[in-house]
């Protein structure tokens, strides 16, 4: 019996594992399945792009907010220091608490 390696010609026979082929001959694509398909990812696109356009109003109103309070407090921060001493004197006249006495 000969050993396979001395066969003339044994490397040159191609295996179904090495042979590429498409399982549709000559490439013939089924239009209705690439048009379902792309319909199919079009909707999801269009659905996803739905959602972040809703996000992004949600950050942006966010965003505003922030930029209102740190507006707001940078003004209050390079106020005068004569109108910081004028609102500490009302924070030590504002004692409104009344007392009570409880019988039991």
């Amino acid at each position: 019996m000969p050993i396979s390696t001395a066969i003339k010609g044994l490397q040159s026979i191609k295996s179904m594992q090495s042979v590429v082929k498409s399982g549709i001959p000559n490439k013939e694509d089924s239009d209705f399945i690439k048009l379902y398909m792309l319909e199919k990812e079009r909707t999801r696109l269009k659905s996803e792009e739905i959602r972040i356009m809703q996000r992004l109003e949600i950050i942006q109103g966010r965003l505003k907010e922030i930029q209102a309070y740190y507006d707001e407090k940078a003004g209050e921060m390079h106020a005068p220091v004569s109108d910081a001493k004028s609102r500490k004197s009302p924070k030590k006249d504002k004692n409104d608490w009344k007392t009570m006495s409880i019988d039991y």
